[in-house]
């Protein structure tokens, strides 16, 4: 960087001048000034070097023997035409500060460009049937997704043979105007060399990746539960510049089964008996996932009692199974003859104060 430029003065500006111009470009660009500004914050930092750097004969002396010697890949010269520093911070020009300077203060980091960058997950949905959840399937899901580009392989050029960097017309660098003022920079397509190897990938627009629809199978383990939140790894975006790739989430719907009920891995079903299996006791067949499997009603048996059968029920995340709830529902019969009615009365002689 130009110490003389950024100050606005000519190489050969006397003590006194240096001080003026480092008063009026302070009072502009001060931070307390510029509260929030880092770009005005940035600049006065450099203008304040400058200053240090001139106003000492020593340290002067050596800055015009040595010349200027910007880092590497980082060089922005200014130049300065007719602009006007002595305006007030608070002025017309003081409102654009940012937007003048934003190129030249932060310039794009051709580095960077190119560090790993994962990529963003994506979400979907899918729904089941409630025997599909119980025994685990696999399901595809139809996702619209960023992936690699196969022509340059994630990285947006592709090699060719060399010449001059058409950009900069092989100067390395390359200039342009913000108002009165004039800034110069490396070229970011030949990084400063000239010289061009490589070109915009033209499968890819020189993004490194391209958009594609495509089926992606996710299996879904036994015993899923409504809502269940699934990952199906690096099936997201692709990532750049060799980053990993996102991953693809997917919320299950289980549908509603017309038979069980599920709580928790517990599966719950209405049992109907009649009136003289619960009096009596019996022997009564219970739905279960594998069919229907007996259940003994002991003699007695109320309306919403409930029976346990161990380990017939959904299974669990841990390998095990939760079990399987019976609750049992009284049907009373239809009585419509004069006999069943006979009977019904002389049972309620017997047992009416039960």
């Amino acid at each position: 960087m130009d110490l003389y430029s950024l100050l606005g003065l000519a190489p050969g500006a006397s003590p006194a001048e240096i001080k003026r111009a480092y008063r009026r470009l302070a009072r502009r660009y001060h931070p307390g000034i510029n509260p929030g500004d880092r770009a005005a914050e940035s600049l006065y930092g450099r203008i304040s070097e400058a200053y240090e750097t001139l106003v000492d004969p020593d340290r002067r002396r050596a800055y015009d023997s040595a010349g200027v010697a910007p880092p590497e890949g980082a060089a922005v010269t200014f130049e300065f035409t007719g602009f006007d520093f002595s305006a007030g911070a608070h002025g017309p020009q003081a409102a654009t500060f940012t937007e003048l300077f934003a190129e030249a203060l932060h310039p794009p980091s051709h580095g960077e460009a190119g560090r790993p960058e994962p990529g963003a997950d994506i979400h979907g949905a899918l729904t089941v049937s409630f025997a599909d959840a119980m025994r685990g399937v696999e399901r595809q899901i139809v996702v619209t997704r960023q992936d690699t580009c196969d022509g340059c392989r994630g990285l947006g050029s592709v090699r060719t043979p060399e010449g001059r960097c058409a950009p900069c017309h092989g100067t390395g660098k390359v200039r342009w105007a913000r108002g009165h003022m004039v800034f110069t920079k490396s070229c970011a397509a030949c990084d400063g060399s000239g010289r061009q190897r490589s070109q915009r990938c033209g499968a890819c627009a020189g993004h490194g990746r391209h958009v594609r629809t495509e089926a992606v199978p996710v299996p879904l383990p036994a015993g899923v539960a409504e809502g269940a939140r699934l990952r199906v790894a690096d099936c997201g975006h692709a990532g750049r510049y060799g980053g990993r790739n996102g991953d693809l989430y997917v919320t299950v719907h289980v549908q509603p089964d017309p038979v069980f009920r599920r709580q928790g891995d517990d599966l719950c079903v209405v049992m109907p008996i009649g009136v003289h299996d619960a009096v009596l006791g019996a022997r009564v067949d219970v739905p279960s996932l594998e069919g229907p499997v007996k259940l003994r009603i002991p003699p007695g048996t109320q309306a919403g009692q409930r029976f346990r059968l161990r380990d017939r029920g959904a299974p669990a995340a841990n390998g095990g199974r939760g079990d399987l709830l019976i609750e049992v529902r009284i049907v009373l019969p239809p009585v419509v003859d004069e006999r069943g009615k006979e009977l019904v009365r002389e049972f309620g002689k017997l047992y009416g104060n039960v």
